[in-house]
């Protein structure tokens, strides 16, 4: 591959509310055996793209973790590798990651010590997949400076969480909003860039010089006209989890059997950090429907159109409906979840009952009682 990948997992939403208080957004579990980052290390392992950075700062412990090791996504060879690069003080820099722009050029002797033509930058918490050589040949045919690869998205209510592109009929990006409150089309920039390795370490070291920290406004939206800055359209499935009903919604996709078979069964996989756990346990009178049940599960309720996670215990006259319980939650005897996104390491005390009423949807945290000291 003519490229390196840098991914970018450093960031922070409130959109996320409680979700993000213990974990970094590209750390986020997504349907049932995922992290948000998965996605984008798997579409790099798929490309060929052998040198990959994942730029970390906010929440940063459980992703690190599961960065632990590059063999998972085919990262270990003699040639490139997986590196993880958190802010670091130096006697030159004081500074955590102030923007995207920012978490590059503070790690440009990687990109200065690197030797591949192109770089492709990612970031760490959408879900989709896509052969990012395709669009280095785009980048190259249309012998742009940067190319943006862009979305058309329905969801109307969502559009001021996106920058909006719009085009020329050659693909050039005539305008670039960042999260307009009016937006003037529904065409997105999924976060995803490809750029001369050259060229990016030029403009880094302007910006640098210039204290301009955010990719977006201060490279994108600042030089769209005195750069070739192209669009290149997806045509496949792509979410951004980075707010909660975009992150239930994202979930509750794969409860749709295209969608699942697309990521589960279609070339190329989706690779992810696997655990030891056994399969799923359901126990005489258990009902599952439409639901996604995870490895180490212990089911003894009634689960509909739900997405379980790993080590989740369903104990006995429960009724899960239009949930995502994420890793290790037991939940109690005779227990009514409906429409919840359930944090990890939950424990729900019996005879509860969560509802997500008026349309919303209700996060339940609740602390851990199987784990602290009598």
């Amino acid at each position: 591959m003519r490229a390196l990948g840098i991914i970018l997992a450093g960031g922070n939403s409130g959109r996320m509310h409680e979700l993000s208080n213990k974990r970094a957004i590209a750390a986020m579990p997504v349907a049932g055996s995922y992290r948000a980052i998965d996605f984008a290390l798997s579409n790099m392992s798929n490309s060929h793209v052998q040198k990959v950075a994942v730029l970390t700062q906010y929440n940063s412990r459980s992703l690190n973790e599961h960065l632990s090791s590059s063999k998972w996504w085919d990262f270990g060879r003699k040639q490139g590798g997986l590196f993880v690069f958190p802010p670091t003080i130096t006697n030159d820099n004081g500074f955590w990651y102030r923007g995207t722009a920012d978490a590059i050029a503070q790690n440009l002797t990687f990109l200065r010590n690197s030797h591949e033509p192109y770089v492709i930058i990612a970031s760490g918490d959408c879900v989709y997949k896509l052969d990012y050589n395709k669009v280095l040949e785009y980048h190259i045919e249309k012998k742009a400076d940067i190319t943006v690869v862009t979305k058309e998205i329905q969801e109307v209510e969502e559009l001021d969480r996106f920058g909006i592109v719009e085009t020329a009929e050659d693909g050039r990006i005539t305008n670039f909003q960042e999260k307009p409150l009016s937006p003037a089309g529904s065409l997105v920039s999924t976060g995803i860039y490809v750029i001369r390795r050259r060229q990016l370490i030029e403009l880094m070291e302007q910006a640098m010089e210039e204290e301009r920290f955010d990719f977006v406004k201060d490279i994108l939206i600042r030089y769209k006209d005195a750069k070739q800055i192209y669009s290149y359209k997806m045509d496949t499935y792509w979410s951004n989890i980075a707010s909660v009903d975009s992150y239930y919604r994202t979930n509750m996709d794969f409860l749709n059997k295209g969608i699942r078979n697309y990521f589960y069964k279609e070339y190329p996989d989706i690779y992810s950090k696997i655990d030891d756990l056994p399969p799923a346990k359901y126990n005489p009178g258990s009902v599952v429907k439409n639901s996604l049940v995870s490895s180490g599960c212990i089911i003894n309720g009634v689960v509909e159109n739900s997405v379980l996670f790993k080590k989740i215990f369903v104990g006995n006259n429960c009724t899960i409906k239009n949930c995502v319980i994420l890793n290790d939650v037991h939940i109690g005897d005779n227990t009514h979840l409906e429409n919840c996104i359930v944090e990890s390491r939950a424990t729900i005390r019996s005879n509860s009952t969560h509802i997500g009423e008026d349309g919303k949807i209700k996060i339940v945290v609740q602390k851990d009682e199987r784990y602290t000291m009598g």
